[in-house]
């Protein structure tokens, strides 16, 4: 899918009304089948960034294309059909803690499930085999039948990236996909989706905290800073320069430590057993 925007602004989805802008008068193109990197320092406007593009939210000034089409001027069922096209990946993947994993993964198909199928789907997984192949992908096929509520953080960020195997969409938009996830899974998280990305010819835009693993995996970066494009370079043409520029009064956020490993989920507390005493 090709993606295009002219001059877009937009809030953040949580601002207040009369809020200042998250996104400026940005402007961008990714041909379709390409992956891009999105980095900047926090409050750029990356996550307004996915959402516009989702079809989350309108635009409040300029224009969005989507493969040539204006979401906004389409009917809504028009609008509905696109955003089945589409696939949002939030850093905090909204899983429903008491459904199983199985479950969780196969939901990446409902847009292109009929109502009938996506009810019956939630008794009776329709294709196991195809949930495991994706976890698998993240190494979590030995999570398959476990609730949600028993994984870890890093483990239910990798399950919402599961998903995106099993989507219907050529566009595929991955919010911070490694903020709970040590380097070793983060390797492996960003290596499924753009081995994939590239294999099925979708386009890929993934805004990341981690600058390094951006210019390892990506071979196009986009800059962002206060809502507007700092730069958009072949990753090869990035230097320290433009980095140093992007992060200038961030420079934690481009030195910053590696994430933390995934935390262990805690045993359940032991409860004492119960003491009659005979009177």
């Amino acid at each position: 899918m090709k993606v295009e925007l002219d001059a877009v602004s937009a809030r953040h989805p949580a601002a207040r009304p009369g809020a200042a802008r998250a996104l400026n008068a940005l402007s961008l193109q990714v041909p379709a089948g390409t992956a891009v990197a999105v980095i900047g320092p926090s409050g750029a406007g990356k996550t307004t960034l996915l959402q516009v593009l989702a079809c989350a939210m309108p635009p409040a000034a300029g224009a969005l294309t989507l493969d040539g089409v204006a979401p906004w001027q389409l009917p809504r069922r028009a609008l509905q059909r696109l955003r089945g096209r589409l696939f949002l990946a939030p850093q905090v993947p909204p899983l429903p803690p008491r459904q199983r994993v199985v479950t969780a993964v196969l939901a990446g198909r409902l847009p292109a499930m009929s109502l009938w199928a996506s009810l019956r789907s939630l008794f009776y997984p329709s294709d196991i085999p195809a949930a495991h192949a994706a976890l698998d992908r993240f190494d979590l096929a030995d999570k398959l039948f476990e609730r949600v509520d028993r994984l870890s953080g890093g483990e239910r960020q990798r399950v919402g990236l599961a998903r995106s195997l099993l989507a219907p969409a050529s566009l595929w938009l991955i919010d911070e996909p490694l903020s709970a996830l040590d380097p070793l899974r983060a390797q492996q998280a960003l290596d499924a989706l753009i081995d994939e990305a590239r294999t099925r010819g979708v386009t890929l835009v993934a805004t990341l905290h981690q600058v390094d693993a951006a210019l390892a995996h990506f071979p196009r970066i986009v800059g962002l800073r206060d809502g507007a494009v700092a730069f958009d370079l072949p990753t090869a043409e990035v230097t320290p320069e433009h980095l140093a520029r992007l992060y200038a009064q961030h420079e934690d956020e481009l030195t910053g430590a590696a994430p933390a490993p995934e935390p262990v989920p805690a045993a359940p507390p032991r409860t004492a057993p119960a003491v009659m005493h005979c009177r």
